[in-house]
């Protein structure tokens, strides 16, 4: 019965949106790590990860870059030219390195070459997107952008014409295609998904995402559809308490029954482009003397095989995240996938939900009624 299950959902699933393929790699931590190069390159490259959900700028991923692990491709232009981008629901903006970069950190990723292209048209309107840890500066254009075979034309993008520093040099990915609202995009650029929305390119205005776990693979941004093979436990609808990034309101943070964050309430993000959850620096120290973790969030493997589950409480209902989702094993060590932050907004204090909560969950980011589904996998 089971089987047959399984193939009746395949079949209901095929001709339905389209999927781009997310290619799990080594983060930058364990590569950098691997060279003997990762204390250096912290102490260089401190982040500051409430950058990021500021207002009076347009913030791009890349806090908590060092953990980042899920790529997917695209192409610019007429020939298409490839370049590998984090499909980010916590930014809004697409850009891509260009020829017109001499920052060491563009020399060893695709660069676009807009005289190559017979469909690019060019713009005098500048870019600047600041990070937690550096900054990017660029021009306008516009071009045809293919995202697994949809061709979204005259699309506006990013040319990086600097990169300063040098973390980006370090990173798989080349740029950055930013899934959230138009009302974050800096110089206020058209996002791709809107463009896919109004030039009614995708059947639902929607989009999915399911993350692997550990080395598997088979992860993907579904674009206008929701795979019914990942929504057997039945989806959890949660309303949007903001239109700019994927934000939600959130009852309360509880572990064995007992609240121990957000007791009257918060806010929290679910952002594709952070690898960990990022929390409020207060909440933090709870959480970790909770769980009987350090003050930087080491522990023992030992204990950390008895952990329980960190629960997520949206809308009434209970949203866990088991210990292996939140403990991180390397180099012979144990760390909670935690990173303290400070970001009060309106409503109270900020989490982000990054892909530690994701993996768990496929996420539903739903356009057309302004409300996330989660469903437990």
């Amino acid at each position: 019965m089971k089987l047959l299950l399984l193939l009746s959902l395949v079949v209901l699933v095929q001709g339905l949106g389209t999927r781009v393929s997310l290619k799990k790699m080594k983060s930058l931590r364990e590569r950098l790590r691997e060279q003997g190069l990762l204390e250096s390159f912290l102490a260089q490259h401190p982040s500051n990860l409430a950058d990021k959900y500021f207002p009076g700028m347009a913030f791009e991923p890349l806090q908590n870059y060092m953990d980042d692990e899920y790529f997917g491709t695209i192409s610019i232009g007429t020939p298409p030219q490839e370049f590998t981008v984090v499909f980010d629901t916590g930014s809004s903006n697409l850009w891509v390195p260009s020829i017109f970069c001499s920052s060491p950190a563009c020399s060893n990723h695709n660069r676009f070459n807009p005289g190559d292209s017979s469909t690019f048209l060019s713009t005098n309107d500048t870019l600047f997107i600041a990070y937690g840890t550096g900054s990017m500066t660029g021009v306008l254009g516009y071009d045809t952008v293919n995202v697994a075979g949809i061709n979204v034309r005259n699309q506006i993008f990013g040319l990086a014409e600097t990169e300063p520093g040098d973390f980006f040099y370090y990173t798989p990915f080349d740029g950055i295609l930013g899934l959230a609202f138009p009302s974050i995009a800096s110089s206020g650029a058209t996002p791709v998904f809107d463009n896919m929305m109004m030039e009614k390119l995708v059947d639902r205005d929607l989009f999915s995402v399911y993350l692997s776990r550990n080395s598997q693979g088979g992860s993907f941004v579904l674009f206008g559809a929701i795979d019914p093979y990942y929504t057997t436990t039945g989806i959890s609808w949660i309303p949007l308490s903001a239109e700019t990034y994927w934000q939600i309101s959130m009852d309360s943070v509880s572990v064995k029954g007992a609240r121990v964050a957000c007791s009257s309430g918060c806010q929290a993000i679910v952002d594709t482009g952070t690898s960990l959850l990022a929390v409020p620096n207060q909440a933090l120290q709870r959480l970790l003397s909770a769980l009987g973790a350090g003050s930087n969030g080491e522990i023992t493997c030992e204990a950390a095989a008895r952990l329980p589950d960190l629960v997520f409480h949206f809308h009434g209902k209970a949203f866990p995240v088991p210990a292996r989702a939140y403990v991180i094993r390397g180099g012979g060590v144990c760390n909670l996938g935690f990173q303290g932050m400070d970001a009060p907004t309106e409503e109270g204090e900020l989490w982000i939900l990054g892909d530690v909560f994701i993996r768990e969950y496929y996420v539903i980011f739903d356009r057309g009624n302004n409300k996330v589904g989660l469903s437990r996998l």
